[in-house]
């Protein structure tokens, strides 16, 4: 690793939309962190992106567990002294069904426990080493299935009856706003970001968009410029309405 290389670190990077952002940042020739918890799953994904010429290397991550958010800084903080750009991108639906009136209370709990306050923990844990960064950059990979907007509009529809992982995507959308109010003095940009339906192991590869496709708009707002966008949510296309 050069003092000049860019090092990100992307949660829940052993596959899927994960794994392309890793490999999509890594092609930029950056240092790309792989979060995972399965050790087996991240050293395999590891393997493949180094074999394709990606300086990636495997950051334990359980973003629901402290101590493993903790290890996580420091591994980051002995490797490269400073993280740049952040990708919140672990997440779970919670599984079926998610009606409201017959759901598990447990399900939303797990579903917001790893969607926001995962993200909020880790973010906040990596927040020392980003500050040392010249330019850095937090995207939280939300979906427009949290946009109360697109939820509301007549004939739009926007994906099955889910009360807790869709309410889980609004929260992290208001949590993305909130951070940016806080941070919005400092050199940080944090945005939201909606990867569009694509097939992964998340929904059982029904999506009609590829996760590489999916992880396109993560890269490009890993990689805004220094007066580019903070506290909005984009998809391919641009602005998702909230």
């Amino acid at each position: 690793m050069s003092e000049r290389q860019t090092i990100a670190l992307v949660t829940g990077a052993n596959k899927g939309i994960g794994y392309e952002i890793a490999a999509g940042l890594g092609a930029l020739g950056w240092g790309v962190g792989v979060g995972a918890r399965s050790e087996e799953r991240r050293e395999a994904a590891v393997a493949k992106l180094r074999a394709d010429g990606v300086d990636a290397f495997g950051v334990p991550l359980d973003v629901t567990d402290d101590a493993s958010v903790a290890a996580a800084v420091r591994l980051i903080e002995d490797r490269a002294g400073r993280l740049d750009v952040l990708v919140n991108n672990a997440g779970i639906t919670g599984g079926a069904p998610q009606a409201p009136t017959t759901v598990d209370p447990a399900t939303v709990r797990a579903a917001v426990e790893t969607n926001v306050i995962g993200v909020i923990r880790v973010t906040n844990s990596m927040l020392p080493l980003l500050r040392r960064s010249a330019s850095p950059r937090i995207v939280n990979m939300s979906s427009s299935v949290g946009s109360l907007t697109l939820q509301t509009t007549p004939g739009i529809d926007i994906g099955p009856i889910a009360v807790a992982y869709s309410p889980s995507k609004t929260f992290l959308n208001a949590v993305t706003v909130q951070y940016a109010k806080e941070l919005r003095d400092t050199n940080i940009l944090i945005n939201a970001a909606c990867p569009g339906y694509c097939a992964t192991d998340l929904n059982g590869f029904h999506g009609v968009r590829t996760p590489e496709q999916g992880a396109a708009v993560a890269i490009r707002l890993a990689t805004l410029p220094d007066d580019g966008p903070t506290g909005e949510f984009f998809d391919d296309a641009g602005s998702v309405p909230w």
